[in-house]
């Protein structure tokens, strides 16, 4: 049997960094990445699609968000999509769960799982699911625990779906709630546990994966980063399963840390750096810098241009943090063509930064403004 597993789709989902050209662009690519992995299982067979936990951001999203992802597996009716709550959408009486049967949005190759039973997929293979539900956001307790004793007819394809923490595995508070054995997949006989609520690929053994989220989500993804969907091939209730991993993900995040710019080769390096992560379409890239250095009055003017105006227009998103800090002197003053008053304020500011202290890096900051604004005149009036 040949099925999709995939997690973490957190459709609606914000982000804060963004502006809203971003944002909806994002937004767009979560509901998107559905059909690429309904195509994904048309091109490779799968019988059915798996999905553990977390399809919604929210537990109260809003109608049209609420539909979107129903109406996208609508468009494959020979494919069958089987989805169990996660924390975020978890199956409270008034959730997400409740309004998607109560407007009849669920269509009829759908399958909501919302009872901790074993429930058979595929009739040929003797297939059957075994769902954790989640029917909350946290729980103390163990929802995979029932597989263990869960019947199934003979030689039947045990398969497990599960959103959560394995015992063991993650560290900190996170880890603390919605646990799962680290050797349930043995405990329970069964062919493969798919999980759910890890955002990157990992694989916990020969049964048990993390799928990840199928489009990325975050400069920093646990596990072996995100935007896949796994295709799951397993021969028979004792076979070990094979896993293959497919690119889903529109977009690339990458988090550049401790960039130190001193000069205009700098720019040019980091400016190559970034689209370099996709050369053939930087358009896709979301790039996180971490910035510092101290640049002179030109190759201050550099990054400007390049790096926040030229490479910001190239990529999807371009997040700093930092700055490089402008290293200017008595000398760069007469470079100011400029009246009386705004040399002295220039000179003044430069007494500032010289002193140092708190006020000097507000100086610094002031003066830094003061070289560009006046250059940007300057461009304007030529």
């Amino acid at each position: 049997m040949k099925f999709i597993h995939t997690s973490d789709w957190q459709i609606g989902k914000t982000f804060s960094f963004a502006d809203d050209d971003t944002l909806g662009a994002l937004q767009a690519a979560r509901v998107d990445v559905v059909r690429t992995i309904g195509a994904l299982a048309r091109q490779e067979g799968a019988s059915c699609v798996l999905v553990a936990g977390d399809i919604y951001e929210h537990e109260t999203p809003e109608r049209r968000t609420l539909h979107q992802p129903m109406e996208r597996m609508r468009q494959f009716p020979d494919v069958q999509w089987h989805l169990i709550p996660g924390n975020h959408d978890a199956d409270t009486p008034e959730g997400v769960w409740a309004r998607l049967r109560r407007e009849d949005a669920v269509p009829d190759n759908v399958h909501l799982h919302t009872c901790p039973q074993a429930v058979e997929i595929d009739k040929a293979h003797n297939a059957w699911l075994l769902p954790a539900v989640l029917k909350r956001r946290h729980t103390l307790s163990d929802l995979t625990d029932y597989m263990n004793d869960e019947v199934t007819p003979p030689d039947a394809l045990r398969i497990g779906l599960a959103h959560g923490s394995v015992v063991g595995f993650s560290n900190g508070q996170e880890a603390e709630h919605n646990p799962i054995a680290l050797d349930r997949a043995k405990q329970a006989g069964l062919a493969y546990l798919g999980l759910g609520d890890w955002h990157g690929f990992c694989q916990i053994d020969a049964r048990t994966c993390y799928s990840g989220t199928p489009e990325t989500d975050r400069f920093v993804t646990g596990g072996a980063g995100g935007g896949e969907t796994l295709v799951v091939t397993v021969d028979g209730p004792c076979a070990q399963p094979v896993i293959s991993r497919h690119r889903t993900g529109k977009y690339i995040w990458r988090k550049l840390e401790d960039i130190v710019l001193t000069n205009g080769e700098d720019i040019e390096a980091l400016e190559a750096r970034v689209r370099g992560i996709n050369p053939d379409n930087p358009s896709v890239v979301m790039a996180w810098l971490e910035v510092s250095g101290l640049l002179g009055v030109d190759d201050l003017r550099k990054y400007e241009s390049v790096i926040l105006t030229r490479l910001q227009s190239a990529v999807a998103c371009l997040r700093i943090t930092g700055a490089p800090q402008l290293a200017a002197g008595a000398q760069d003053l007469e470079r100011l063509d400029a009246s009386a008053t705004v040399k002295v304020a220039a000179q003044e500011l430069l007494q500032m930064v010289e002193q140092g202290g708190e006020e000097g890096a507000v100086a610094r900051e002031a003066l830094q403004r003061l070289f560009l604004f006046w250059h940007e005149v300057e461009g304007a009036a030529a």
